[in-house]
């Protein structure tokens, strides 16, 4: 049985796992063939910057398992407007596969969803 699942990212990548357990979700929920919707907000939103550097912290790299979601049929992968504003961070420093959304649609698409799952 499939269902309609939203995670949402909320947590910076490498201060602890919890945004590597929430990719994990992720990587394992698509194998399972669930409909997955994943919105990075708050914190979440580092987790996309196309410049990373692990090195400084035991966790692994979150870049190289963003990129393959695509290939795994994750293919609505989100992030709020107005959370990347208030980092300074562009949207051409983020992933490309990332579609930028305010505040709003964020709202409107976590009501929309069955299953909301946050990390």
């Amino acid at each position: 049985m499939t269902h309609d699942i939203l995670i949402l990212q909320r947590q910076a990548p490498y201060g602890s796992s919890l945004a590597r357990d929430g990719l994990d979700f992720i990587l394992t929920s698509a194998a399972y063939d669930q409909n997955l919707t994943v919105l990075f907000m708050a914190d979440g939103v580092f987790q996309l910057m196309k410049q990373q550097d692990s090195k400084a912290s035991s966790l692994k790299n979150h870049k190289g398992a963003l990129e393959v979601l695509p290939l795994y049929n994750v293919e609505n992968l989100y992030a709020v407007k107005e959370d990347l504003e208030a980092r300074s961070i562009n949207s051409e420093d983020i992933l490309d596969s990332i579609q930028v959304i305010t505040q709003i649609e964020a709202n409107n698409l976590i009501q929309k969803h069955e299953k909301v799952i946050g990390f």
